[in-house]
């Protein structure tokens, strides 16, 4: 069975973005980008079931500017195969990306697709769906554990109540909870045989699909800082000043 992660190019998680002074955006310039944690954690789930005989392939895919060939080549250096990088300047939105993707399932013929929940960016939490959605596939979303018997998956899912486990056939898409697994540190020795390893270069043209923005950012603005807390007397002090604030209404 061939398997398909994507991978996405994003802050680094240990860093504190950065609101633009014009409150257009995410400020970029000078730090440091790194693969999206839950997509690193989709890329080793992929590597550990070709490790246990379950799968032949791996091939990564990223979707993005030049820069993101950085990402690949780490995705390659944790044991992927190959690797497809899709070059697209501008953003792209998870139903573009969701359609980028189906147009390479199709061409792969993958029999499982593994991706990251969401992406730490954007937390749009969409792309698996959307995908599972266009190609009719079978879809195990927020996987914290994944047994693989022949054409058959068991997912395990954490939900509001707890875990939920469901059987899926494959092919299917699962996306990736933190729970799965812990991703490894790729190696020197890996990190230098990645540098050999195939990477089509491919636009979105090759594909035939429309990448244009759906929907427009009209301003970011930093959280509101939280004001420091205050004691109370009593239960009918604490319970005026929730009156006050309008809690209580």
């Amino acid at each position: 069975m061939k398997l398909l992660v994507p991978v996405k190019r994003v802050i680094d998680f240990n860093l504190r973005p950065r609101v633009k002074p014009d409150g257009s955006g995410i400020d970029l310039s000078n730090v440091k980008m790194s693969m999206n944690p839950f997509d690193e954690i989709a890329v080793e789930e992929a590597v550990r079931l070709k490790e246990k005989g379950k799968a032949s392939e791996v091939v990564v895919v990223s979707i993005g500017e030049a820069k993101a060939q950085e990402t690949l080549r780490t995705a390659l250096a944790m044991g992927a195969d190959r690797a497809i990088h899709v070059l697209c300047d501008a953003e792209v939105q998870p139903l573009a990306v969701a359609k980028l993707l189906k147009a390479i399932v199709e061409q792969e013929q993958p029999g499982l697709v593994i991706l990251g929940k969401q992406a730490i960016d954007d937390d749009s939490n969409q792309t698996g769906q959307m995908l599972a959605g266009l190609l009719g596939w079978a879809q195990g979303t927020f996987a914290s554990k994944l047994e693989l018997d022949g054409d058959w998956l068991n997912v395990t899912r954490e939900v509001d109540g707890g875990l939920e486990t469901v059987s899926l056939k494959a092919p299917a898409i699962i996306t990736a909870d933190l729970r799965i697994n812990e991703p490894r540190y790729a190696t020197l020795p890996n990190i230098i045989k990645a540098k050999s390893k195939p990477m089509a270069q491919k636009t979105a043209a090759d594909y035939g699909v429309d990448v244009s923005a759906r929907l427009k950012t009209l301003k970011v603005e930093e959280p509101a800082q939280r004001t420091a807390g205050v004691k109370v007397a009593d239960v009918d002090q604490l319970l005026a000043k929730l009156n006050a604030l309008g809690v209580m209404q």
